[in-house]
């Protein structure tokens, strides 16, 4: 191959750059991006960012030295509108053409909208111009807000505008948030932080309509009530980035279909990250867009399907002055039974935390820790011994440029740790600091 192109300037899109340089391809490399910015972390955008506790330098995924080590060609704030029929070219919405010998897409996902157009104070937080739009209202003193959405972007969200001195109320159509992740006794305990947060949680009920003209004074619910609301956060899931590849030979279905080494149909092709369907499973966690790309590259290089990365899902999210961690899958029917720490008799976190440990025909299959980052990260690895990724590589001349897992951006918290099994935070959380009030 003389040219790969990566399209989404994403996490796992850097991560898929660094391990073609990584494995040996010195060939010319393409990084298109529909963003103008170069990859930077999402999930502070939610918490650290939000609350103002964290600038946009401190998002970079990579600093000046490793981009130019990367050697790539970078296009950014153009979008991709097109695969040509066997994957040789990617259209570009300026009307550019980059022929390519190999493509790896890596546009992940967008956030999910509420149909119809929306009155102006609506957001989604998704993209740091989204989290700009969003921190730019939060600062103009305190508002009436509604979340929609007790998911886990709905969650943080609704605890950074909490700790900023909004009055918050999250609006969640199933019976329970999270249920789907971490089953109904564990999501329980969790919906009870919203609680201890100062949140209101209304559960059961969906929204019927937005109020407003210009701009939204309010949530109409399906159970006839009013909320009053001068902004709206709309967090009810992501959707693959895929119409791009609309009459492309590919086969889409809730993302790109590939085999379990991420390759496509087409074997020059291969998808990683939120928009990847590799094995019939598509993740959207941290480990798949940074595990994927290591096999994927390896196959793409080859030509066929060598190596396949069979990752243990890993995810946190923190909210309410607490870390949650999960490990593993859930199914409906798993057994969970407290490991360590408690759940005291109002359904909380007790003082120490918890570890949970889920069961599926006597054997764990997912750990849940909240506020227990030790225990946690010990039974993480032993889930990730007892399935090690199968990812067999060729011996191949690597130049200089450093590794996904040789470097974390200073903003992450949860990644920034390293254990003899690779990436962890295998510590205690850092002092919590306290955000500053809005003032009128």
């Amino acid at each position: 191959m003389r040219t790969v192109t990566v399209v989404g300037a994403s996490l796992s899109g850097l991560h898929a750059a660094r391990e073609l340089r990584a494995q040996g391809f010195d060939g010319r490399l393409v990084i298109v991006g529909e963003e103008p910015h170069r990859p930077y972390d999402r999930p502070p955008l939610s918490k650290d960012f939000l609350i103002g506790r964290a600038d946009e330098d401190r998002l970079a995924l990579a600093d000046a030295d490793e981009t130019a080590g990367l050697d790539a060609e970078w296009l950014l704030g153009v979008r991709a509108r097109g695969l040509d029929p066997r994957g040789r070219g990617v259209l570009l919405g300026d009307g550019r053409t980059v022929s390519t010998d190999g493509v790896v897409i890596a546009t992940g996902a967008a956030a999910r909208r509420l149909p119809g157009p929306g009155p102006a104070g609506v957001h989604t937080l998704r993209t740091l111009d989204d989290a700009r739009a969003l921190r730019g209202e939060l600062i103009r003193g305190p508002r009436r807000i509604v979340v929609i959405g007790g998911g886990f972007i709905g969650a943080e969200t609704a605890s950074s505008c909490a700790r900023l001195g909004h009055a918050v109320t999250v609006v969640e159509a199933a019976p329970l948030p999270l249920v789907p992740q971490l089953g109904a006794e564990m999501a329980a305990v969790c919906a009870g932080l919203h609680r201890r947060g100062g949140v209101e949680l209304i559960t059961g009920t969906g929204v019927a309509a937005l109020r407003g003209a210009a701009t939204v004074t309010g949530v109409e619910l399906t159970d006839g009530r009013t909320l009053p609301a001068d902004v709206v956060i709309v967090g009810i899931g992501a959707v693959p980035d895929t119409a791009w590849l609309a009459g492309s030979t590919l086969a889409l279905q809730d993302g790109v279909l590939c085999d379990e080494g991420c390759v496509t149909a087409l074997p020059q092709v291969v998808a990683v990250g939120d928009v990847a369907r590799a094995g019939g499973i598509r993740a959207e966690h941290w480990t798949s867009a940074t595990e994927q790309p290591r096999a994927a590259v390896t196959n793409l290089l080859a030509g066929r399907t060598l190596a396949t990365a069979r990752t243990v899902p890993y995810f946190w999210s923190d909210q309410y002055d607490s870390r949650i961690q999960f490990a593993g899958r859930y199914r409906e029917g798993d057994t969970v039974h407290l490991a360590e720490g408690e759940i005291t008799d109002d359904g909380l976190p007790g003082e120490s935390g918890f570890l949970a440990r889920y069961a599926r025909d006597g054997r764990t299959v997912a750990v849940l820790g909240v506020d227990r980052p030790r225990a946690f990260m010990r039974a993480r690895r032993e889930l990730q011994r007892a399935r090690q990724p199968e990812v067999r590589r060729p011996e191949v001349r690597r130049p200089e440029v450093r590794r996904p897992e040789d470097r974390r951006p200073e903003g992450r918290r949860a990644e920034d740790g390293r254990s003899a099994d690779g990436p962890s935070d295998d510590r205690q959380p850092p002092e919590r600091q306290e955000a500053a009030p809005v003032g009128p």
